[in-house]
């Protein structure tokens, strides 16, 4: 038989956190953004489960092909835009949105032969300091834009640093506000943070009393189930659920005595009797090395706790909590186990020192996954 571990995707989870998302986002349009090969979900997987989107948000011309080739005739837009001048046909062919953060992209636009103009997002560095047209040079950029039969419509877009911290969003929207007051078109903002934790300042919000009012806005993380201000908020906090879920089986038990010792290193030495369970997972799957003693996971639906270190292909558990597991046991290293529990991945991330970003984008192809 093959090596117990496998990754869900759940559907119908997807299509409960994108109708959260489209219930915080009043009036906009919502992209769901699939970059990273659905931030590691797989873009084929949850294509049933976005459907119901406005458009699809990505980076790679290879992901854009993939979403046309699935049915969807609807926007697809380029986050980081072309990267080439010949990327352009491919955005003429397939009826591509993109981006446009530096002067770069409008010279190869300008030199772009086409009969379909293309309707791109400019984009203003607000104070992110990644992409984008810094405030004084936002303006002039529109200007050259605006004047390019290349181009159909423009719209304006920024991407906020703080939605998810005490800084928040006002700095950022007042500079937005203020230089594209009396531009036309259409506005894109918000991440999952800007969404959840600043509806009500990021979609209509009066900034010296200039308004600017979102048009589309752009959830990530929050569709996959992740809480885009963990620790603060978790996913019950938001109304979310998990989309993905990595599970395997104890392929072991061992008994240890005081003193016995576990794993690489001998990082952890057993205080007193105790039983652990080996689960069939390591980072050779995508689950991080640096997860530490205590890293949470579910065995039969019970919380428990890892001990010593991860290997490649292999953890070790404490059994203490549900002593009656044994070979065969199902362990459920995120997402929701077949007894109802859930572990969030943001609580396994925040364990490794990380984000749940980095653990769904990382999960490792030897993972047999589908959805459901």
């Amino acid at each position: 038989m093959p090596r117990p571990i496998s990754a869900t995707i759940h559907t119908e989870a997807l299509r409960h956190n994108f109708a959260r998302a489209r219930l915080a986002a009043g009036d906009a349009r919502v992209w769901a953004v699939v970059k990273a090969n659905a931030y590691g979900h797989g873009i084929e997987r949850v294509y049933e489960g976005l459907r119901a989107a406005d458009g699809f948000a990505l980076l790679d011309l290879d992901e854009a092909e993939r979403v046309r080739a699935l049915g969807w005739r609807g926007p697809i837009l380029l986050l980081e835009g072309v990267f080439e001048p010949r990327d352009l046909e491919l955005c003429s062919r397939l009826d591509l949105w993109h981006v446009v953060h530096c002067e770069a992209q409008i010279d190869m636009l300008a030199m772009h032969k086409t009969q379909r103009p293309h309707r791109v997002f400019l984009k203003m560095n607000s104070g992110m300091n990644r992409l984008g047209f810094k405030p004084a040079r936002y303006r002039g950029a529109w200007t050259r834009l605006n004047a390019l039969p290349q181009v159909e419509e423009i719209t304006l877009m920024t991407h906020f640093s703080d939605a998810d911290g005490p800084r928040g969003i006002a700095e950022q929207i007042a500079v937005f506000a203020a230089v594209t007051a009396d531009l036309p078109g259409e506005r894109s903002l918000s991440n999952s943070a800007a969404l959840l934790r600043h509806s009500g300042d990021a979609l209509v919000t009066h900034a010296g009393r200039l308004a600017v009012v979102a048009d589309w806005v752009r959830p990530g993380i929050a569709v996959y189930g992740s809480a885009p201000d963990h620790p603060e908020h978790g996913i019950v906090h938001w109304g979310l659920q998990p989309t993905m879920t990595l599970a395997t089986r104890l392929i072991a038990t061992q008994d240890l005595v005081a003193g016995d010792s576990v794993g690489y290193g001998s990082t952890f030495t057993a205080p007193q009797p105790m039983r652990i369970g080996i689960a069939a997972c390591g980072y050779a799957d995508g689950y991080p090395r640096l997860c530490p003693t205590g890293t949470p996971v579910l065995v039969d639906g019970v919380r428990c706790r890892t001990v010593g270190r991860v290997s490649m292909d292999m953890l070790a558990i404490d059994l203490g909590p549900v002593p009656e597991a044994g070979l065969g046991s199902e362990v459920t290293l995120w997402g929701r186990s077949s007894r109802g529990t859930w572990l969030p991945i943001d609580e396994v991330a925040a364990a490794a020192g990380t984000v749940g970003y980095e653990l769904m984008c990382a999960l490792a192809p030897r993972v047999p996954t589908q959805a459901a």
